[in-house]
């Protein structure tokens, strides 16, 4: 994160994150709450004026207030309403907490593994961003701080749900975008589980999408992806990736279980679960051949 300051004014202070080198998105900074370079990437946490706080990981958005609630909706709702009884969740990365804050909300949910390699940044979001990170007291958590690949690679535990909540394939998250990684979490899965990925923008990285894709066909017969809107992340429109080992996330989904649930949301529904699997065309263009079709 680069924070410029104006010698007009004390109000003319911003949190900038670049865009390659052709574009960038800035916020109005009230308050710096925390910067520190971790054993693996600069933590930087801010107050805005427009977004309430800001986590920052290397220089990019990774959360704000204001909008969080779409990509921890998104990343788990949609995974949770097409397993027909998921109760082992595993989230890979997810330092915020949000990704569990939205698992745990469904009861029959047993057991939830948080595997984040950087403590820093659950220590920090336990301090400054309770908004997420009340995940982290529900007694049915087990949070680990180690390696999501190494704990991947070596557990022997069965999970119904995998979701990979990572930064951007650069620094630590690099290796769980990987061939390796995604043959370990077909081994981890169950009989009936799925795995959802963070997957990158349609808009500023096609190849990013299209490697992602290529590495999980290599591990998975049945890919999809969906998409969702948001406030911070470059671009606007973003992804997720989803491989099964046979349940369709449109033909296997029931939304008589979201009102059954008794749960209420911010951004997810039934209709916006269905929206989303429908990809524009140009995204359809660029990834069409390695995705799975719905069975009916």
């Amino acid at each position: 994160m680069d924070v410029n300051t104006s010698t007009q004014s004390e109000l003319d202070l911003w949190a900038e994150e670049f865009i390659g080198d052709f574009a960038s998105q800035r916020y109005r900074v009230i308050e710096t709450l925390h910067v520190s370079q971790t054993k693996f990437q600069k933590l930087s946490l801010v107050k805005t004026a427009g977004h309430g706080k800001v986590l920052f990981l290397d220089g990019l958005v990774m959360c704000s207030e204001r909008d969080e609630f779409v990509y921890h909706d998104m990343i788990a709702h949609v995974p949770m309403f097409v397993h027909p009884n998921p109760k082992r969740v595993l989230v890979i990365g997810g330092g915020d907490g949000g990704t569990a804050r939205e698992v745990l909300r469904h009861q029959g949910v047993d057991r939830c593994v948080m595997v984040e390699i950087d403590g820093e940044v659950v220590d920090v979001c336990r301090e400054h961003f309770k908004q997420t990170s009340c995940s982290f007291d529900d007694p049915r958590l087990e949070l680990r701080i180690e390696d999501g690949v190494k704990f991947m690679a070596e557990t022997q535990e069965t999970f119904d749900l995998i979701l990979v909540d990572s930064t951007d394939p650069i620094g630590p998250a690099t290796p769980l975008f990987g061939e390796a990684f995604y043959n370990n979490v077909k081994r981890v899965l169950a009989d009936d589980g799925m795995v959802v990925a963070q997957g990158e923008t349609p808009f500023y990285e096609e190849e990013a999408q299209r490697l992602i894709l290529q590495n999980l066909a290599k591990s998975f017969d049945n890919r999809y992806m969906y998409n969702y809107n948001n406030l911070c992340y470059p671009g606007g429109l973003w992804s997720f990736v989803v491989a099964t080992k046979g349940l369709c996330p449109m033909g296997d989904f029931d939304e008589a279980r979201i009102a059954a649930s008794g749960l209420t949301f911010d951004y997810y529904n039934a209709e916006v679960h269905r929206a989303a699997f429908a990809l524009p065309q140009f995204q359809r263009n660029n990834l069409g051949d390695l995705l799975t079709p719905f069975k009916k």
